[in-house]
């Protein structure tokens, strides 16, 4: 009686049926792992390319000392008519977009990057040395609520969210800093807490900066736990750019807020990232 070949025959269809079977939970396996690195880096190349576009929008300022050179000599000539003008103005009139990008009167852009204006640059830091004034005498009853609305409207001065950056060499931070801790702003970047002073270098102040932890596939403020006394943290706004050192960190409960009211005399940074639930944890810098 002949050999049955049929089991044979059914274990190779098993096998064509199996095989592809496995190779796609394999790679979903790598893929999931990969997932945060990958993530992370296109992440980390957006939030560089907003602050290199904060950079070079703060090169581009309309003044009266002469502007940064362009490779259109059409946008030099409307340079020279956009001086003591504001954002507005120069809107309305058609000489810029409404991201700020000069352009001809055909609508083509004809700067590479967009530009801003002293005018609007003079208005906002008045307003926020003026705001961080208002706040001094109303520490203590600071509504958590009210958090995640933006301190100033950055659009009415001509300005994208970002009001600059936050950098931290020894943990390789590099990040832009958004006006409200709202959840878009802080799913692109750090974000500055309405209540708490503007990062402006005035005395009298202590800005607070929130990120997040444990955020899908972004490493934000994850590493902040790796800062130790002495490093050096900084932010740099449209005017300056401010060296903080650190002086202490800890754990607090998440209604504690006085680690964030201002200390008078002092210039102070705390920045504040969550454990759980119900604490979080900060790290206090003094300018140095």
């Amino acid at each position: 009686m002949p050999k049955q070949k049929k089991p044979k025959r059914v274990w190779k269809l098993w096998q064509k049926i199996l095989l592809p079977i496995a190779c796609l939970i394999l790679a979903a396996g790598i893929g999931f792992l990969a997932f945060p690195t990958v993530s992370n880096f296109f992440g980390q190349q957006r939030a560089n390319g907003t602050i290199d576009a904060f950079n070079k929008t703060v090169e581009n300022v309309i003044d009266e000392n002469g502007e940064p050179e362009d490779d259109s000599p059409d946008a030099e000539v409307i340079r020279d008519r956009l001086r003591s003008r504001s954002f507005e103005e120069a809107k309305k009139n058609g000489e810029i977009d409404s991201e700020g990008y000069i352009i001809s009167e055909s609508g083509e852009r004809l700067s590479s990057y967009p530009v801003s204006f002293t005018y609007d640059l003079d208005r906002l830091y008045k307003d926020s040395v003026a705001y961080n004034k208002s706040i001094i005498n109303n520490q203590g009853t600071v509504d958590t609520s009210d958090y995640s609305r933006a301190a100033l409207d950055m659009e009415s001065y001509g300005l994208s969210y970002s009001y600059g950056y936050l950098s931290a060499p020894s943990i390789g931070l590099y990040m832009p800093v958004y006006l409200g801790a709202n959840d878009y702003m802080m799913s692109c970047g750090a974000a500055h807490l309405a209540g708490t002073s503007l990062p402006v270098d005035m005395p009298d102040t202590n800005v607070a900066i929130a990120g997040h932890t444990g955020y899908i596939g972004r490493t934000f403020f994850d590493n902040i736990r790796n800062l130790y006394y002495g490093d050096t943290v900084s932010i740099t706004n449209y005017w300056e750019t401010i060296d903080y050192m650190v002086i202490d960190a800890k754990i607090v409960p998440f209604n504690q807020t006085d680690d964030i009211y201002i200390r008078q005399g002092r210039q102070l940074l705390t920045l504040i990232t969550c454990t759980d639930n119900y604490h979080r944890y900060i790290v206090i810098c003094e300018k140095i």
